[in-house]
């Protein structure tokens, strides 16, 4: 491999680093929120969880769907707690309580220290309503939302910037699926409205819910000429996990992220030409993850049962599946001068790196440490990694490189993150750096056991350990990648 500053991608950007609460299975309750957990804040909050939440380095956090914004009805979810209705969820088929609600996520984020990214519904609902909640949240005092949140005990507004116009509007599973005429329309509307409160919002309309879609392409050449004037950014969402295809195919998953943001940034390109216009959009990368999302906790209850917070989609991660996440991240950097925010999704129990067992403990999955050590690890600029190296036979994207990797500069430190993606093969690798470059440290996760799991019992054992056989010299840096392995390399800088 070579780093040289001089390939400098763009800025590292902290939205890159976020997350994802859904009102779905147990995110939310006995999640973030459990009074009467001996954690607990006044306010209900897990101390535990948010303890986590901060050691994880989440910048912002998107809410409050997810599909389950196609059907909320804001309103429900403000006021008096003891007076607000309970609601049937028919995106995952269980009951709403409404105990938290807005304001209580606006408390949650300010102690976590993130910033809110909320999503707006445009499935069952429409401009009036989006309307009304950005006046909710945005508008100081005098009007009648904006008092109302007042009443509720929150005298300054919330001021958030980036909003969602609506959920995976492209899905045939979505509440309110549409065409994406007519969600371009919407969306401009909504838009265009929501501006009339605040010119300086963030927006972020709906791409594809995955590269697979048969409207991938489409759809957002259709959306993008419709509102382009009027957002920010576009969405695009992803999910991996180990198929009949086998590991090898699952491990570089990454290649497929790659595609997936290279084409929708090739369409923004193309309607920013016909438009001939030199605005920027930006891609908003707000669901990615390993999900399995064919085994039996991703299906949601059927019948008469409508429970509240069944448990739903709480994958148990393997040391291959964070070591995919870890190369997701790559991705996500490499892509910065294309990927303006992401969102791990999500954050507690569903499908998360955060797991809380109801009254009792909170634990690390595997996922959690590429996140948190990247979060904390990368600053300053993205440089582009060249890699000259073995390659891996793939089914999907042909001959690709084993090793993958992205690397961030900053005046005083630089990180190096690479994955080796080969299922059985060791890699001894060296990287040429710039003069007056220093080793801090090298971190591997890795595990002779890929399938190996965390659990509230053992959480510590993952392997994210020091790389012993990391050296440095003159301006070599050397070291030994385990097959299926993620590693962070922490250099001084002079």
């Amino acid at each position: 491999m070579r780093i040289d500053p001089a390939f400098t991608v763009g800025p590292v950007r902290r939205r890159t680093f976020g997350s994802f609460v859904e009102h779905l299975g147990r995110c939310v309750y006995t999640g973030i929120y459990e009074p009467g957990h001996p954690t607990a804040d006044e306010q209900g909050f897990r101390g535990d969880v948010l303890d986590l939440v901060r050691e994880m380095g989440v910048s912002t956090v998107r809410y409050p769907g997810g599909n389950f914004v196609s059907g909320y009805r804001w309103e429900d979810g403000i006021g008096p707690v003891e007076s607000r209705p309970k609601r049937l969820d028919l995106a995952w088929h269980s009951l709403e309580p409404n105990e938290v609600g807005t304001d209580e996520f606006m408390a949650w984020a300010k102690k976590a220290g993130v910033e809110p990214m909320m999503a707006i519904n445009l499935g069952t609902r429409g401009v009036l309503e989006a309307l009304d909640i950005v006046e909710y949240c945005n508008v100081p005092a005098g009007s009648d939302w904006a008092e109302r949140r007042r009443t509720n005990g929150a005298d300054d507004p919330y001021r958030v910037k980036m909003w969602c116009l609506g959920n995976e509007m492209d899905g045939p599973w979505q509440m309110g699926h549409k065409t994406p005429a007519e969600y371009g329309r919407i969306a401009t509307e909504a838009a265009r409205a929501m501006r009339m409160i605040d010119p300086d919002l963030e927006l972020v309309a709906c791409g594809s819910s995955g590269r697979g879609m048969e409207t991938f392409g489409e759809w957002e050449r259709v959306v993008l000429t419709e509102a382009y004037d009027q957002i920010d950014m576009i969405s695009a969402h992803a999910y991996y996990w180990e198929k009949d295809s086998g590991l090898q195919e699952f491990l570089v998953s990454a290649e497929d992220m790659d595609r997936f943001i290279d084409q929708v940034g090739a369409t923004i390109d193309a309607v920013a030409a016909a438009r001939k216009t030199d605005k920027k959009i930006g891609i908003s990368f707000d669901e990615w993850n390993v999900w399995y999302i064919d085994r039996d906790p991703s299906k949601p209850p059927t019948g008469d049962d409508w429970p509240i917070a069944p448990r739903l989609l709480e994958d148990n991660y393997s040391v291959a599946d964070a070591v995919v996440v870890g190369n997701l991240l790559i991705s996500l950097l490499r892509h910065t001068d294309r990927v303006w925010s992401a969102s791990q999704a999500q954050l507690v129990n569903v499908i998360a790196p955060i797991m809380a067992e109801p009254g009792g403990p909170v634990w690390k999955q595997t996922t959690f440490h590429p996140f948190a050590l990247t979060s904390a690890n990368a600053r300053g600029d993205v440089v582009r990694v060249l890699v000259d190296g073995p390659t891996i036979e793939t089914g999907q994207f042909g001959d690709v490189q084993a090793l993958d990797a992205v690397a961030t500069w900053a005046d005083d430190g630089a990180a190096v993150f690479v994955v080796n993606r080969h299922a059985t093969e060791a890699m001894q690798t060296e990287i040429e750096l710039p003069a007056g470059c220093s080793l801090v440290q090298a971190l591997t996760l890795h595990h002779e056991d890929h399938t190996w799991k965390a659990s509230a019992d053992d959480d510590s054992s993952v392997g994210v350990e020091p790389n012993e056989t990391a050296r440095l010299d003159d301006r070599i840096l050397s070291v030994t990648l385990p097959p299926i392995s993620w590693t962070m390399i922490t250099l001084a800088t002079r």
